[in-house]
């Protein structure tokens, strides 16, 4: 409901959660499966439906004002956003929905509904959860609010299935939200290999104008207190002030948009690098897409994924699938994205002192910077979107057995 997956990952509301219903959807779709993504219009020039692959479309449902509306103010738009999804499945004969998996909270309360209605399963995937949020804050950020608390407790509650990304996402939804264990189930997020592979680094480079030997760390993601990339920032400051002579060399790449928190100051992180004296080294590039970013990942020696919470984190899955290797915090589902000491490096603290050694130790010794980058991409080719969307198939089938045996008992 708060974001579409036609939108482009990186700023906004839109991030790994927007190239996980993409990547699923197209795959299911090649396998014969119809699929129909409903997002939230967010301006009158959209469409009512556009194609987003063969097999795949996106309505666009009209819920509230087209812009200038917060994703804390979505709860309000609840009822006329369900409104617009019955609408559709009414022009159709009964039955035409087999399932419904929702994404994220708001539309987890818009598939319980939809789906008692239609008595069809309602599989949910949370992305995120506001009790794990809160008690890992960034500083300044804002709790979530009581109000995703309470939805999040209702959608997991009347979901059939829900689908966590890690054991430990699945041992959160058990431990503190209620959920019944035998209705959980673990399905990680996979990676497009296709896409995200070595490269040339010499050439990546040189598309971006940096210099075949510098020293690049890199962050890619939404700019907000939550994904903390002043943490890089603060860690290139410590990296300059152990070591001068490094400043001919250093480039730290930020690649992202402001999101979240993030808007209220988007120039926070630019300041933030004139305040600590790095500006000179350190270089913002806007959301990229596609072959684009997959090339800012192959310039880079390594990737910083800090977050103060992530689900899984598939930045740390791709870059390691273009042989970079990751320094991350190891929270969420990081641990299980990144192998430690083996593909990347696992952070158990967001001090910036740290940070910048472990970085250092990396990034300044080819040699296991080398032994690092090769066993990312043997680390990233263990998940796949193929395994992750036959998973998903199957929990559909399982969901939907108890529904069609109800469904034969009362017909009898």
């Amino acid at each position: 409901m708060h974001t579409s997956p036609l939108e482009q990952p990186g700023t906004g509301d839109a991030g790994g959660m927007n190239v996980y219903i993409v990547q699923t959807a197209t795959r299911m779709a090649r396998r014969g499966i119809a699929v129909e993504i409903f997002t939230r219009a967010t301006s009158s020039d959209l469409p009512p439906v556009a194609e987003l692959a063969p097999g795949v479309l996106v309505r666009h449902v009209t819920a509230g004002p087209f812009e200038g509306l917060g994703k804390d103010e979505l709860p309000g738009q609840l009822c006329a956003f369900t409104a617009g999804v019955l609408r559709a499945e009414a022009r159709h004969e009964p039955g035409y929905y087999d399932a419904v998996h929702s994404h994220y909270w708001l539309s987890g309360q818009v598939g319980w509904l939809s789906t008692g209605r239609w008595g069809v399963p309602h599989v949910h995937t949370p992305h995120t959860l506001a009790k794990v949020k809160n008690a890992a804050l960034a500083a300044g950020d804002r709790p979530e609010p009581r109000i995703r608390v309470i939805g999040e407790e209702q959608v997991v509650a009347e979901s059939d299935r829900l689908v966590a990304n890690t054991p430990v996402e699945a041992g959160q939804l058990i431990d503190l939200y209620g959920a019944e264990p035998e209705r959980v189930v673990t399905i990680p997020p996979g990676v497009d290999l296709e896409r995200f592979r070595p490269g040339d680094p010499a050439a990546a480079r040189a598309a971006l104008g940096l210099a075949p030997d510098a020293v690049v760390l890199a962050f890619v993601g939404r700019l907000q207190p939550l994904k903390a990339p002043d943490v890089l920032v603060r860690a290139a400051a410590e990296m300059l002030a152990r070591d001068p002579a490094l400043r001919d060399r250093l480039v730290v790449l930020i690649v992202g948009g402001p999101s979240g928190n993030g808007l209220e100051q988007p120039e926070a992180l630019r300041a933030l690098a004139v305040e600590l004296g790095v500006a000179d080294v350190v270089r913002f590039l806007p959301p990229q897409s596609g072959s684009a970013l997959a090339e800012a990942y192959r310039a880079a020696d390594l990737v910083a994924v800090p977050s103060y919470n992530e689900s899984f984190g598939l930045v740390a899955l791709e870059a390691q699938a273009c042989g970079t290797p990751v320094v991350a915090a190891s929270v969420g589902g990081l641990p299980v994205a990144v192998a430690d000491g083996e593909s990347g490096l696992l952070m158990t603290s967001h001090d910036p002192a740290e940070w910048a050694r472990a970085l250092s130790d990396v990034a300044l010794r080819p040699a296991r910077l080398a032994e690092l980058s090769a066993r990312a991409v043997d680390h990233a080719a263990r998940f796949s979107w193929d395994r992750t969307t036959d998973a998903l198939l199957a929990t559909y089938a399982e969901a939907a057995r108890p529904l069609e045996t109800s469904r034969r008992e009362v017909a009898v």
